[in-house]
C-alpha cells in the first residue's frame, strides 16, 4: 500500500511546478491557462484540507434549523424549499447565521483572498 505522497501533496506539487517553473516561461493564452490550472489546483487543495469539516459543520447547522438529520444535499434542498415556502424567513437570526457561516466556509475554499470576505 502506498501512503506517500498524499493526494494533497501531489496537488500542491503540481501547483507549485506550474506557478514557479512553468508560468514564468509561458506567454499569452498558454500562460493564462496555466494560471487557471494552478488556481483550480489551489481549490482542490483547500477542498481536501477544509471540505470535510466545512460539510460537517454545515450539516450540523442545517440539522438544527430543520429539526432532523439527512444527507447534506437533501438538507440544502429542504432549506431552499423552506425559504421559498415561507416556513423559514430570511430575517430569522439562525438562518442568517447559517448562511453567513456557509458562505465564509465556501469562500475559504474557493477564493480565500476575496477582499469582500475580509469584512
Amino acid at each position: 500500500m502506498m501512503d506517500q505522497p498524499s493526494i494533497r501533496e501531489l496537488v500542491d506539487a503540481v501547483r507549485d511546478f506550474l506557478e514557479k517553473r512553468a508560468m514564468p516561461e509561458l506567454k499569452g493564452h498558454t500562460a493564462f491557462h496555466a494560471r487557471v490550472a494552478a488556481n483550480a489546483l489551489g481549490i482542490v487543495s483547500r477542498q481536501l484540507e477544509l471540505g470535510d469539516a466545512s460539510a460537517a459543520t454545515e450539516t450540523a447547522r442545517l440539522v438544527a434549523l430543520l429539526g432532523h438529520d439527512a444527507p447534506l444535499d437533501t438538507l440544502n434542498r429542504e432549506l431552499c424549499a423552506a425559504i421559498r415556502g415561507g416556513t423559514l424567513a430570511l430575517d430569522d437570526a439562525a438562518l442568517r447565521a447559517h448562511l453567513e457561516a456557509t458562505t465564509r466556509d465556501k469562500i475559504a475554499i474557493d477564493q480565500p483572498h476575496y477582499s469582500g470576505a475580509k469584512r
